[in-house]
């Protein structure tokens, strides 16, 4: 019902507005709304808050539309439906890709945009173009879902200095932040400097913390009229303790969705045993070369090094740490012990339930048994008779470490034929290299670590050879810092080129766009594996593929306010590393039958752009084809880690979306937006499974998850808010969001006939463990609100105009806490067990995350 009236709110609303006769008297940029809202989402693009006059519908020659411009609809997607993880036409982040001064910032090895890298660093990365779908731009030929541009040169930021402070109750506690600009000088130089600190204890749930920096330094130097050179270096170095997904169960017995597995008490502390870290600076030298006044050359080389990193558990020969390992569940004592004891199963949930320490990890429990275990290794290090004596840690920190290299060049040339015709080409060039490898992060009271394979040795106890993660030094003795386990890198290349036309006509602009492109990569493995002696040191096979992909646009002008468009466009891209190589962890094996991505995607709409009103209404429609994925998980049955390596995903995304901005007086504003989509996959997957420990096929598989949907974000999505604008520079702003359609992400193992063969089809139990989870439609209110102050001039900074923003974002006001963003079914997964509750999928539940209950961000500035 709720879902229904914002609907009919929302077309209400723009039915209304258009009797309003109301001039746009608002300052063409609301700096309040924008930085409360950016505070909010630190990292997440959001559109441009410019607004642009088109013209009235008098005029002969009819402007046309703005990609750039202010969009209702991705205004709400981007700020009211974050809260749930909301994605954009269901999308993956892979298609949104993100520039920075002329060069590419998205990862090679996954698509994804490391945000994180300029964390902290608001002030400096305001200036964005944003061009949303299909749409042209001048950056780049584009992904499907947006295509973001950042402008951080120092000859591009506003001549100030900037002091903040803020508070919130989120990942970190308080955020300092100090910019200073010089703006362009006479003699045609311009300085930046940034810095920023970000930190908590503790975040909003219990046992994470946050310790982030940011700094930022640019320069410019104009050369004669037609020159820019530029250079701009940054990075945020950050260590957080992280959150894990947990099992209802657990969040029950804690009394809390907030439950978080990865932290116990140490001396009365808290410690987490999953820290993410990373450090890595970007550096970005960029050239702008006006050739004439109709043709501009920009041309940008960067580089980028470092490591990411995060922190687990890791041990030998012993009891599993993690406090919320299936076996130490009270429904497991009850339920699926090999004896089920009810009454021990009651006892142990009432301990659990009353005393924490028994929630969470035991870290005295694991230096105990370090310090228990003396141990003699013989042939250490593979020499004969080095025996090492001492505490040999049963239990350690290990830190697994990506540390990547990544150069990026890019040209754009953007010239005029005519006055109705822009052409613009460009070219890329981009390598990454990542090493993967594991470290000794700590001992635990132990002295040293032996590197070998614990599962291996399960199924070769006498094969000594087969054991050793480094068969070149068997037995090799770690200490605190000294690799381990895997160890390879992956090297990936890729070159592009591609060219658009814009041609712009009294009633219709259209436009053509081309990109031909080049990738490769390969496995470098730097250890010989036991296991795999001759197929995991070394360079693998290189994949190369040649992708081509065309688009093209038209939109007819009803006048200079109301627009229809339909774009359409047909690409392949090849597959990622990661959806490859089937253990890369282990050797050089791929999946047999590789192949680049099809995607073809087609959109239309209306637009109406008028001084007191601005609506979007739009439909879509995207297929993917021949997807790849790679799922490691333990499997029961093999008592090993098993490879599911899956090809032929196929996914269809279509829907509608709707977004208005109706000025219902010059002070007070109605905003309303509404998804409405449907996320499938549209094949029948096959799956090819392996194991770590073995190079032959165990098996092949039918999933059968046509018609499942896409999972992790809703499908339907629907905003409505007010925001009242007073001329006293102050604003407050009230919107409530409904969600609904959102689903868990699902194991494909339960959807296969190994799975179902115990159940009969139909009956409860093949539901319990077929069927797709759906989440439960869920709401939120937020506030925003804020005033800007201009000291009086004796107050001035000198001699500058100054001002003192104050900002204030409060989410979920009405403090909803069953709000479930996202989740998984565990891939572990025992089909006798499930099968004979009906009830139950058996002694794996799926792991939840929960959206923060009522949060806030509050800010104030001081600007001169």
């Amino acid at each position: 019902m709720l879902r229904t009236t914002l609907l009919l709110l929302c077309l209400c609303a723009g039915l209304i507005a258009t009797t309003q006769n109301t001039t746009d008297t608002l300052p063409k940029k609301d700096t309040l709304l924008e930085e409360i809202k950016e505070g909010v989402l630190d990292n997440i693009p959001t559109v441009s808050l410019d607004e642009n006059d088109l013209g009235d519908g008098g005029s002969q020659n009819i402007s046309s539309l703005l990609s750039a411009g202010r969009d209702p609809f991705h205004s709400a997607a981007s700020f009211n439906f974050s809260a749930v993880r909301f994605r954009i036409r269901g999308y993956d982040n892979d298609h949104f890709s993100t520039f920075m001064n002329g060069i590419p910032m998205d990862n090679l090895d996954n698509g994804f945009t490391p945000y994180g890298l300029w964390g902290g660093l608001n002030d400096v990365m305001r200036n964005r173009d944003i061009s949303w779908g299909l749409n042209n731009n001048t950056f780049t030929f584009g992904d499907i879902g947006s295509n973001t541009h950042i402008d951080s040169r120092a000859s591009r930021q506003r001549a100030q200095t900037s002091i903040s402070y803020a508070a919130s109750n989120r990942s970190y506690d308080n955020r300092i932040m100090i910019t200073h600009s010089t703006g362009l000088s006479k003699k045609g130089w311009a300085f930046t400097v940034s810095g920023s600190r970000r930190w908590a204890g503790e975040g909003y749930v219990p046992g994470t913390y946050y310790d982030g920096w940011g700094y930022f330094a640019a320069v410019d130097k104009r050369l004669g009229q037609n020159h820019l050179l530029s250079l701009t270096a940054f990075g945020a170095p950050t260590e957080n303790g992280r959150q894990g997904a947990a099992v209802q169960e657990m969040m029950d017995l804690a009394g809390t969705n907030y439950y978080n597995p990865n932290w116990g008490y140490q001396n009365g502390k808290k410690r987490n045993a999953s820290i993410g870290r990373t450090n890595q600076p970007v550096f970005i030298l960029t050239h702008d070369f006006r050739i004439n006044n109709n043709t501009t050359l920009t041309t940008a080389a960067g580089y980028s090094f470092g490591d990411r990193s995060i922190t687990a558990l890791d041990w030998y020969n012993a009891a599993d740490p993690r406090p919320d390992y299936y076996r130490y569940l009270p429904s497991y004592t009850t339920t699926w012990a090999s004896v089920p004891d009810p009454v021990q199963g009651q006892q142990l949930y009432d301990l659990m339930k009353n005393d924490i320490t028994y929630r969470q990890i035991n870290w005295q429990r694991l230096y105990d048994v370090n310090r228990a275990s003396y141990m003699t290794i013989r042939n250490a290090n593979g020499i004969p008779g080095n025996d090492v004596s001492g505490l040999r840690s049963r239990y350690i920190i290990e830190e697994r470490v990506i540390n990547t290299k990544r150069l990026n060049a890019n040209s754009v040339l953007n010239t005029k034929f005519a006055d109705n015709i822009d052409f613009t080409a460009g070219a890329s060039y981009q390598v990454q290299d990542n090493h993967y490898y594991k470290k000794v992060d700590d001992l635990l009271g132990g002295h040293f670590y032996v590197d070998l394979n614990q599962f291996a040795e399960r199924d070769y106890p006498t094969d000594n050879d087969a054991i050793q993660n480094d068969l070149d030094n068997p037995n090799r003795i770690l200490h605190e810092g000294d690799k381990f386990g895997y160890n390879y890198n992956i090297n990936i290349s890729r070159i592009s080129g591609w060219a658009q036309g814009v041609f712009k006509f009294n009633k219709v602009d259209f436009f053509l766009a081309g990109q031909v492109s080049y990738t490769e990569f390969w496995r470098t493995g730097n250890v010989r594996s036991g296991l795999f002696p001759t197929n995991s040191a070394g360079k693998g096979t290189v994949n190369q593929f040649t992708n081509y992909a065309g688009k093209g646009g038209i939109t007819y002008k009803i006048d200079g306010r109301n627009y229809l468009y339909a774009n359409g466009s047909y690409m392949t891209r090849a597959p990622y590393f990661e959806n490859v190589y089937i253990s890369p962890r282990t050797r050089n094996s791929q999946q047999d039958d590789i192949k680049s991505e099809t995607i073809y995607t087609a959109e239309g709409g209306y637009i109406m752009n008028a001084p007191g009103l601005k609506v979007r209404i739009g439909g879509y429609y995207t297929r993917f084809e021949d997807g790849m994925d790679v799922m490691s998980f333990y499997h029961d049955s093999y008592q090993n880690f098993v490879n599911y390596s899956l090809s032929g995903i196929d996914k269809l995304h279509f829907g509608g979306e709707f977004g208005v901005e109706a000025k219902l007086t010059t002070s007070l504003t109605l905003n309303a937006a509404a998804s409405i989509g449907r996320y499938y996959y549209d094949s029948r997957q096959k799956a090819i499974i392996t194991v770590d420990n073995n190079a032959s096929v165990l098996g092949e598989q039918i999933v059968y998850a046509q018609d499942f949907r896409v999972p992790s974000t809703p499908q339907e999505a629907y905003s409505l808010g007010l925001t009242y604008r007073s001329p006293k520079f102050w604003f407050v702003s009230l919107t409530g969001n409904y969600f609904d359609q959102s689903w868990l992400s699902f194991n494909p193992l339960r959807r296969t006939y190994d799975a179902l063969r115990f159940v009969d089809k139909g009956s409860e139990g093949y539901k319990e463990i077929f069927e797709q989870t759906k989440f439960d439609p869920q709401n939120t209110l937020d506030f925003f609100g804020g005033y800007s102050w201009k000291a009086p001039k004796a107050f001035e900074i000198n001699h500058k105009p100054t001002f003192i923003v104050f900002n204030l974002g409060v989410n979920n006001i009405l403090d909803n806490k069953k709000i479930l963003t996202g989740g998984f079914e565990q891939l572990r997964f025992d089909a006798q067990t499930a099968a004979s509750d009906p009830v139950s999928t058996g002694k794996f539940p799926p792991r939840l995350f929960y959206a923060y209950g009522l949060n806030f961000f509050a800010s104030v500035t001081l600007r001169f």
